[in-house]
């Protein structure tokens, strides 16, 4: 079904490798098609649990590919909008996939490639990997990638980084909050599968509800609305089955059914 996409599967994980390492992962209008349907798949599908993102080859993902990005800079504004919109669908798709999704970085990880790092709910990086919204040295701005980055960094550091596009190594991505743990790179997969293994102890829907929770209230004050709003959707959920189980399975001292 892919051509430059890899997917297995492992019980209830499904791990998408991008898998154009001659190109280090960069994108094209391709690679922007194949995994923008492979995020609707995953997301559809009920015997998924948990998706991880990764990169065969020396990188996790170069961002774009230059030669494709030159070409559409020959191309006429309508051509460049349609282009613009696929990349930012794919970004959405992931981002909003209606279970936890985790990158696996190693190498390089650079604008867009940064960006899918940011649009996932959790990212483990090797200590070698490095990142950059390095957009402005062609002229260009990281603007796609832009809500996702904001989001994971803050625009107090996007000013800094998005205006000088300078190489951000691991532990410094860790520090500003793009990354959530530093392995190195013989200890990457374990640290990875130490964050599966506690992403499949959790409720898929109250997953996909606590997904829904940051997205809606991030950054808005907690006002009468809010508060109203938060305690109907814990009301909601817990008078259904899934948590129901999850009570129950607690009390009773048993994995829940969901994790078994």
């Amino acid at each position: 079904m892919f051509e430059l996409l890899e997917i297995v599967r492992e019980g209830k994980v499904a791990t998408v490798w991008m898998n154009r390492p001659e190109r280090h992962n960069a994108f094209n209008a391709q690679l922007i098609a194949e995994l923008t349907q492979a995020f609707e798949k995953i997301g559809a599908d009920k015997s998924v649990c948990t998706m991880v993102l990764a990169g065969r080859g020396k990188s996790f993902s170069a961002g774009a590919d230059l030669a494709w990005m030159k070409a559409l800079g020959d191309a006429g504004f309508d051509d460049n909008l349609a282009d613009a919109r696929k990349l930012a669908a794919m970004l959405r798709t992931l981002a909003d996939m209606p279970k936890p999704t985790l990158a696996r970085v190693h190498g390089a990880a650079l604008g867009g490639g940064m960006g899918l790092a940011a649009a996932c709910d959790i990212c483990v990086a090797a200590s070698g990997a490095t990142f950059a919204t390095s957009e402005v040295r062609f002229g260009l701005i990281p603007s796609a990638i832009g809500p996702y980055v904001l989001r994971a960094i803050g625009p107090r550091h996007a000013s800094r980084y998005f205006l000088t596009a300078e190489s951000i190594p691991a532990w410094k991505a860790a520090e500003i909050g793009l990354v959530h743990e530093v392995a190195e790179a013989e200890a990457l997969d374990i640290c990875v599968k130490a964050q599966l293994d506690l992403l499949l102890q959790g409720g898929p829907r109250a997953q996909a509800e606590a997904k829904r929770l940051i997205r809606d209230i991030a950054g808005k004050a907690a006002d009468d609305s809010i508060i109203e709003e938060t305690a109907q959707r814990i009301a909601r959920l817990r008078g259904g089955d899934e948590a129901r189980e999850g009570l129950s399975a607690f009390l009773d001292k048993r994995p829940p059914k969901w994790s078994a």
